[in-house]
């Protein structure tokens, strides 16, 4: 029997340390990477974007009527919006829309032409295809839900909290309007 001498300790003392040093770094690179790493944000289409996806593969649409100057359009943006639950449930069960209620550029659907109209005044003014998603009652942010054949679901007006938007969104991918009230149902949930 042969015992080893202290060259053979190193030498295997050394690979022992390498290995363990290699395994170290590999955990400590992935749980970085881990912690690092960012949900995805929301991915929003423009109307044009969200109908031609529509056509392969039809979902619900939860559009987002709202102007450059609205402040709580914007926090929104941040809050609600930013969260990972509520970006994750959009995605997997609606086309995102963003419409500028106040944009320059035409939007042509199912055969008409919709665009911009200054105010009497020339200060201003509205892009018709939003007056039409809310039935003329401009208030920003409003969230207009629709279903896959672009029939209305419901008008929400006004800025929400995470919560209170997945409450909406899942009131409109469920169908549960189809059996309930929104207000029936925002009060027992």
């Amino acid at each position: 029997m042969r015992f080893p001498n202290h060259a053979d300790i190193s030498k295997l003392s050394m690979k022992k340390i390498a290995l363990f040093a290699l395994a170290f770094a590999a955990i400590a690179f992935a749980s970085l990477s881990f912690r690092n790493a960012e949900p995805e944000p929301l991915k929003w289409y423009t109307w044009e974007q969200a109908v031609e996806l529509n056509k392969t593969k039809p979902k619900k649409f939860v559009v987002d009527v709202f102007t450059d100057w609205c402040g709580w359009c914007k926090k929104m943006d941040k809050g609600a919006f930013a969260d990972p639950a509520v970006a994750a449930y959009i995605t997997e069960h609606f086309y995102p829309v963003k419409l500028n209620a106040e944009q320059r550029e035409e939007i042509k659907f199912n055969g008409e032409s919709f665009g911009f109209v200054a105010n009497d005044n020339g200060r201003g003014g509205v892009h018709t295809l939003a007056y039409a998603l809310l039935d003329g009652k401009m208030g920003y942010p409003t969230l207009v839900y629709l279903n896959e054949k672009f029939e209305r679901i419901m008008i929400s007006p006004g800025f929400k909290e995470s919560g209170d938007l997945m409450k909406e969104l899942k009131f409109a991918a469920e169908e549960v309007y189809n059996k309930n009230s929104w207000e029936n149902y925002k009060e027992g949930n």
